[in-house]
């Protein structure tokens, strides 16, 4: 595994010089980027026209945290048109590639220059608006809220690890209903930005894709004011879960199961789950587009994942919940179809969250084994939903949450007999 130099601070000597002359700002909004020339105009103009028709009277900035694009996004991000009155910066940060480290350079210009509110967006997003800004800041410009997350409908193929993990794992763990804990845009206050700079977290997966679970789960642990913002509905670059997802799945589940670890005697106490306010009113129609999913090479992956971990999986897995993963996959074979039900998949999800802090070591490998399974269930989610339209599909992936809550217990047991 390639080593990367630890550094006191993502942010380099160039963008400091700016941040000397800029002082001090009201608003700082950043985003992370890397290869994303044919988005990243649009998303900083229309973040440029939010700040101008929402906040005129405040001083504000965008700071595009770029990770060595080999495109041309830092140059598309220095031509994209933007009002008089809003300041721009485009750097390069340090530290070990990813977005958490973006994330990072961000935070810790915030702080340097003292905000009031900070803002991040992703960079890839085909459809924001200038509400958006809106709705991300002011619920910590009015003292409503420390750590705002988004509500946006999403293509029902969209947000597989979204869907079928953090979110029912979140609501089950930490009993609080937040519908997209990783969906990438979030408004921060600045005791919670002075919060995640301290954290010695940034050689770990948190320095990659792990950040905006990381974020999320540390807000709602350290006991900070959670809302959700209703942005409509989001469409982005989005990944085909059997071609693209493989990294990601293993950097935000790695650290969700090392975030367990550390509030372990929080979510232990917690039982059933309550809404958490969704605030806000946008305009316009709600338009998805067509997410692409490849069920072949889902349910491929699946099986020959299986046949080539099935002695680890006996290793990992409770006896009944092993058999029946087992029978799943002979079904498969015959049927040609991948039913794998929820509440197995639950089960299975705990099994190796017990697993990932029983094991000293090996828990990369303990990633890497688990994917087959997550496509898996992906194969399976994709066939129930194939037919059904989005508010159809929200009720199953609602329903399956609520499995989740249901066998806490099941995962409470296991970490208790461990001990």
């Amino acid at each position: 595994m390639m080593e990367f130099k630890k550094y006191e601070s993502a942010v380099r000597w160039s963008l400091r010089k700016w941040i000397d002359e800029v002082k001090e700002l009201d608003i700082l909004v950043g985003i992370p980027t890397y290869n994303n020339e044919d988005t990243i105009a649009n998303v900083v103009s229309t973040i440029g026209r939010g700040l101008v028709e929402y906040y005129p009277d405040m001083r504000s900035a965008m700071l595009i945290s770029d990770g060595g694009s080999l495109d041309d996004t830092r140059e598309k991000a220095y031509e994209a048109e933007i009002p008089e009155g809003v300041k721009r910066r485009v750097a390069i940060y340090r530290g070990k590639p990813g977005k958490g480290t973006s994330f990072r350079c961000i935070f810790e210009t915030a702080k340097m220059l003292k905000v009031d509110v900070c803002m991040v967006a992703d960079s890839d997003i085909k459809n924001i608006t200038p509400y958006w800004v809106k709705g991300l800041i002011d619920p910590i410009l009015k003292n409503e809220a420390d750590f705002v997350t988004p509500y946006y409908v999403r293509h029902k193929y969209d947000g597989t690890i979204t869907n079928n993990i953090i979110y029912p794992m979140v609501r089950a763990l930490y009993g609080k209903r937040i519908r997209q804990p990783i969906g990438g845009e979030f408004g921060l206050c600045p005791d919670i930005v002075a919060l995640f700079i301290n954290e010695d977290v940034w050689d770990t997966d948190v320095a990659a894709f792990g950040i905006d679970v990381w974020m999320t789960v540390t807000a709602i642990n350290e006991g900070y004011r959670v809302v959700q913002a209703n942005l409509g509905s989001k469409i982005h670059t989005a990944k085909d879960p059997a071609l693209d997802l493989g990294p990601m799945f293993r950097q935000v589940l790695g650290t969700f199961f090392y975030l367990m670890g550390k509030y372990e005697e929080n979510w232990k106490k917690v039982r059933g789950s309550e809404e958490v306010p969704i605030t806000g009113n946008p305009d316009g129609e709600v338009k998805l587009e067509p997410v692409p999913v490849s069920q072949k090479r889902l349910k491929d992956e699946f099986y020959e994942g299986f046949m080539h971990f099935s002695p680890l999986y006996k290793q990992v897995l409770d006896v009944d919940n092993y058999n029946a993963l087992k029978g799943i996959v002979e079904k498969a074979k015959e049927r040609g179809e991948v039913e794998f039900p929820p509440d197995l998949w639950a089960r299975i999800l705990y099994d190796f969250a017990f697993t990932f802090h029983a094991w000293s070591r090996n828990r990369r490998k303990l990633m890497d084994i688990m994917t087959p399974l997550y496509l898996g269930r992906v194969a399976s989610y994709c066939s129930e939903v194939a037919n059904m339209d989005t508010m159809e599909a929200e009720k199953v992936i609602e329903a399956q949450a609520q499995t989740f809550e249901d066998l806490k217990p099941y995962l409470i047991e296991r970490f208790e007999v461990w001990e």
